[in-house]
Protein backbone atom coordinates (compact mmCIF):
# COMPACT_ATOMS: atom_id res chain seq x y z
CA UNK A 1 0.00 0.00 0.00
CA UNK A 2 1.35 3.41 -0.96
CA UNK A 3 1.12 5.97 1.81
CA UNK A 4 1.03 9.63 1.05
CA UNK A 5 3.79 12.06 1.85
CA UNK A 6 1.68 14.05 4.39
CA UNK A 7 1.33 10.89 6.49
CA UNK A 8 5.09 10.52 6.80
CA UNK A 9 5.58 14.23 7.46
CA UNK A 10 3.08 14.08 10.32
CA UNK A 11 4.62 10.86 11.65
CA UNK A 12 8.14 12.30 11.64
CA UNK A 13 6.94 15.55 13.20
CA UNK A 14 5.18 13.71 16.04
CA UNK A 15 8.16 11.42 16.64
CA UNK A 16 10.59 14.34 16.60
CA UNK A 17 8.49 16.41 19.00
CA UNK A 18 8.13 13.57 21.50
CA UNK A 19 11.84 12.77 21.21
CA UNK A 20 12.72 16.40 21.99
CA UNK A 21 10.40 16.31 25.03
CA UNK A 22 11.99 13.04 26.17
CA UNK A 23 15.54 14.39 25.85
CA UNK A 24 14.58 17.65 27.57
CA UNK A 25 12.95 15.87 30.52
CA UNK A 26 15.88 13.48 30.88
CA UNK A 27 18.58 16.14 30.92
CA UNK A 28 16.73 18.91 32.75
CA UNK A 29 15.78 16.66 35.65
CA UNK A 30 19.40 15.59 36.00
CA UNK A 31 20.75 19.11 35.53
CA UNK A 32 18.44 20.66 38.14
CA UNK A 33 18.40 17.78 40.62
CA UNK A 34 20.18 19.78 43.33
CA UNK A 35 17.72 22.64 42.97
CA UNK A 36 14.75 20.22 43.04
CA UNK A 37 16.06 18.58 46.19
CA UNK A 38 15.02 21.57 48.30
CA UNK A 39 11.46 20.19 48.22
CA UNK A 40 10.28 16.89 49.69
CA UNK A 41 7.71 14.35 48.51
CA UNK A 42 6.95 11.51 50.93
CA UNK A 43 10.16 12.37 52.83
CA UNK A 44 12.26 11.99 49.67
CA UNK A 45 14.02 14.88 47.95
CA UNK A 46 12.10 15.92 44.82
CA UNK A 47 15.16 15.44 42.57
CA UNK A 48 15.50 11.85 43.76
CA UNK A 49 11.76 11.25 43.48
CA UNK A 50 11.61 12.61 39.92
CA UNK A 51 14.59 10.49 38.88
CA UNK A 52 13.17 7.35 40.49
CA UNK A 53 9.44 7.70 39.81
CA UNK A 54 8.38 10.97 38.21
CA UNK A 55 10.35 10.67 35.00
CA UNK A 56 9.01 7.15 34.47
CA UNK A 57 5.45 8.47 34.63
CA UNK A 58 6.35 11.19 32.15
CA UNK A 59 7.89 8.62 29.79
CA UNK A 60 4.80 6.43 30.02
CA UNK A 61 2.67 9.48 29.26
CA UNK A 62 4.78 10.16 26.15
CA UNK A 63 4.27 6.56 25.00
CA UNK A 64 0.54 6.87 25.57
CA UNK A 65 0.42 10.15 23.59
CA UNK A 66 2.39 8.57 20.74
CA UNK A 67 0.13 5.52 20.63
CA UNK A 68 -3.06 7.58 20.67
CA UNK A 69 -1.78 10.04 18.08
CA UNK A 70 -0.58 7.32 15.72
CA UNK A 71 -3.88 5.44 15.97
CA UNK A 72 -5.70 8.65 15.08
CA UNK A 73 -3.29 9.36 12.22
CA UNK A 74 -3.58 5.79 10.89
CA UNK A 75 -7.38 6.04 10.97
CA UNK A 76 -7.23 9.39 9.16
CA UNK A 77 -5.24 7.82 6.31
CA UNK A 78 -7.22 4.56 6.30
CA UNK A 79 -4.48 2.19 7.44
CA UNK A 80 -5.81 1.28 10.87
CA UNK A 81 -6.06 -2.38 11.87
CA UNK A 82 -9.59 -2.27 13.22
Amino acid sequence: MHLSEPYWIKTRRLTGLLLIIWITITFLLSWYADWLNQWQILDFPLGFYMAAQGSLFIFLLLIWIYNRSMRRLDAEYGIDDE
